[in-house]
């Protein structure tokens, strides 16, 4: 195993992000990823400002979300109703302290691989930025299992926590030809779309995932062939 393996490796383990967010004081941030909130202002307008703004009050799941200043950027917004979940206690910990005094924005400590906290259908909206990039490693064309069983679980815990028409948004800096297959796992049935959103000063291009959960209609719940009008 590479050396660069090893590390990519570490990242979908809690203990490595402890260690990091450790080093730091309250006030110091160890990690952004790779867009800021004014880098991704046009794209939430479009998927999230025009769609589900302040007034129709969503539900807002922040997966793995770090010390990012997004939630707070949101709750400036108007949004007053957001869960960020993250498997670092120390993260968690540091935030719950850095945002007590906004009631927007509450903090829990879980696994996304595994959100009991979470109840089923009960999030309007997902967001991710970085947290599945950091499951993966080896190779794009053939991911090694640990990788399809940690972004299967993950992706299913999404899937399951969203309400019907409930949206998934995912910023990436990984090729959505390699991503489509891991989103698209067994247990799941999403609308996808794709935005290209430019490298913001960088030599290459990010991505903007638009994942909306379709569910079963009434009639194919019921086992109806919609074609032939007739029970399967």
């Amino acid at each position: 195993m590479s050396k660069s393996t090893a590390e990519s490796k570490r990242l979908a383990h809690s203990e490595y992000w402890d260690e990091r967010y450790a080093e730091v004081g309250p006030d110091e941030q160890v990690h952004e990823w790779f867009r800021s909130f004014n880098d991704l202002m046009p794209f939430f307008d479009q998927h999230l400002f025009q769609v589900r703004g302040p007034g129709t009050a969503p539900r807002i799941l922040h997966l793995g979300s770090g010390d990012s200043t997004i939630p707070e950027d949101f709750s400036k917004m108007g949004y007053k109703d957001q869960i960020c979940v993250d498997f670092s206690t120390v993260v968690v910990q540091t935030m719950s302290l850095k945002h007590g005094n906004i009631e927007a924005i509450t903090w829990k400590q879980t696994d996304v691989r595994s959100m009991d906290q979470i109840s089923t259908e009960s999030v309007d909206v997902a967001f991710d930025k970085g947290t599945l990039d950091a499951m993966i490693y080896g190779s794009p064309w053939d991911p090694p299992d640990e990788v399809l069983d940690n972004t299967g679980r993950y992706i299913r815990e999404v899937f399951r926590v969203l309400k019907s028409g409930g949206t998934f948004i995912y910023v990436t800096y990984r090729q959505p030809h390699f991503l489509r297959p891991l989103l698209n796992c067994k247990g799941v049935d999403w609308d996808i779309k794709v935005d290209t959103l430019g490298g913001s000063g960088s030599s290459f291009d990010y991505f903007g995932f638009v994942l909306k959960k379709v569910t079963p209609s009434v009639t194919e719940s019921a086992g109806v062939d919609t074609e032939k009008g007739s029970s399967s």
